[in-house]
Formats: structure tokens, C-alpha cells, sequence
């Protein structure tokens, strides 16, 4: 956080000098309010890349054998630009070195834990343990206080789902 904060004024302060040395340039004809929009448009221009790249960030920190399964976007309002581009507010991975496969041959159970990151000002990473049967392709998180399935939440994936094919297809080989 304190770092964003660095780096957005280091951001407004370079884009004043650039307004500085264009109206200096200009033999001073440009007006003087040119300087400080050029530092408020490059604070601006900092914060909007940074938010648009956290999802590639974070990406590049999880380890290789972690697939994303889903990306939430979103817009607001006072964020105009994001209801042309919406960002990725948050996502959800499975660490494939982390699941495991257990139960009997008739049925073969993998249990595996979805992480699910959401940004915020300090980013909120929610881990949550799930078993699923592979053959049935039913789901269900597991309790976390006693680690027993709360099967009233038992649901059904789709062949296609891509936590499905996370869990229970094995990975491709490049």
C-alpha cells in the first residue's frame, strides 16, 4: 500500500515535469493550470494501470502448477472507464500439487482446496477445502471446523466446468 502510494506520486510528480517542459517549450504560452493537470493525469494514469494489472501480478506470483477456474470483472461508477473495460476484481485457483486423491476404487474421492483472491486494499485471499467424486462429478465443501462434508451444499458439476477438469482431468503435458 505504501508503495502504490510512492509510486503514484513519483507518477504526478514526473507528468508535472513533462507539463513543466512542454509550457516552458511552448515559450510559456501554454497556461500555468497545464502543470498540475499533467501531475493529476499521471497519478490517475498510475492507479488505473495498477489496477488493471493486479490480476496478471498475482498471477505471476502463484506457482506453475496453479490454474485459474474463474475471473470475476465489474464495474463502478466512479470508475467511468471500467463500464468500457471492465478489471478483474477477483479470481479463483487450484493448486493441482495439492490435491489429493483418496477413498475406495468404487469411489474415487480428490480433495482439493479453491483459493479464492479478491482485491481490496490489502489483498483477501479466502482458502476453502472441497472433496469432489470425479466419476459423479459432485462437489462439496468441506466444514471448517470439523472438516466433515456439509452435505446440504452437494452439487453437481458440468463436464466442462473448469474446476471439474482441474481436479479430475490429469494436466497436459507442452
Amino acid at each position: 500500500m505504501l508503495w502504490h502510494l510512492i509510486a503514484a506520486v513519483v507518477s504526478g510528480l514526473a507528468a508535472a515535469g513533462i507539463g513543466l517542459f512542454l509550457r516552458t517549450l511552448s515559450g510559456k504560452r501554454l497556461p500555468k493550470w497545464i502543470v498540475p493537470v499533467c501531475a493529476g493525469l499521471g497519478m490517475l494514469g498510475y492507479q488505473i494501470n495498477a489496477e488493471y494489472r493486479w490480476f496478471e501480478h498475482k498471477q505471476q506470483q502463484l506457482p506453475e502448477s496453479a490454474v485459474v477456474i474463474s475471473k470475476e470483472t465489474g464495474s463502478a461508477v466512479w470508475r467511468p472507464w471500467t463500464f468500457l473495460f471492465p478489471m478483474v476484481e477477483a479470481f479463483s485457483v487450484v493448486d493441482r500439487d495439492s490435491i489429493h486423491r483418496r477413498g475406495r476404487e468404487e469411489t474415487p474421492v480428490t480433495e482439493l482446496i479453491v483459493y479464492h483472491f479478491e482485491r481490496h486494499y490489502a489483498d483477501v485471499v479466502t482458502p476453502t477445502p472441497y472433496l469432489i467424486n470425479c466419476d459423479t462429478r459432485e462437489l462439496v465443501p468441506l466444514d471448517d471446523a470439523s472438516g466433515k462434508p456439509a452435505m446440504n451444499e452437494l452439487r453437481t458439476l458440468r463436464k466442462s466446468a473448469p474446476l471439474y477438469i482441474a481436479a479430475c482431468r490429469p494436466p497436459q503435458k507442452v
